[in-house]
């Protein structure tokens, strides 16, 4: 027998109780305000050691935001699980020619990669 349209939405209502959701949130709330507060100022360092890598290389301040870019893709590998090693050298050496391909420097990339990410260039297979 099927159930009514009026028990559906009992059921309903009763799972998605925005009270009890909420007060879960909130006991939540603290935990990830202190894990983003933590990826934001490693974010920001990162970006910090970036812009000081380019001001040292005489970079254009036009190209910054490519660059600080490029390093926030490989932060952003950086933060994966599971990629480390020669995977981690390949994906950071696929960035280089993506950026390089858009008229970025390939020293300076290369430079940032190992620098302020400490990945080396990958090795021969």
């Amino acid at each position: 027998m099927a159930i009514d349209a009026n028990k559906r939405v009992l059921n309903w209502n009763a799972k998605f109780n925005t009270e009890r959701t909420k007060q879960a949130l909130d006991e939540m709330r603290p935990e990830m305000a202190e894990r983003y507060r933590a990826a934001v100022v490693a974010l920001c360092e990162m970006e910090s050691n970036v812009k000081i890598l380019l001001n040292l290389y005489g970079v254009q301040t036009v190209l910054y935001v490519s660059y600080l870019n490029f390093g926030r893709q490989l932060y952003k590998l950086s933060r994966k699980r599971g990629i480390s090693g020669n995977a981690f050298a390949l994906a950071a050496q696929v960035l280089i020619g993506k950026w390089s391909s858009r008229g970025l420097d390939p020293e300076v990339l290369a430079t940032i990669r190992t620098q302020i990410f400490d990945i080396g260039a990958p090795s021969a297979p």
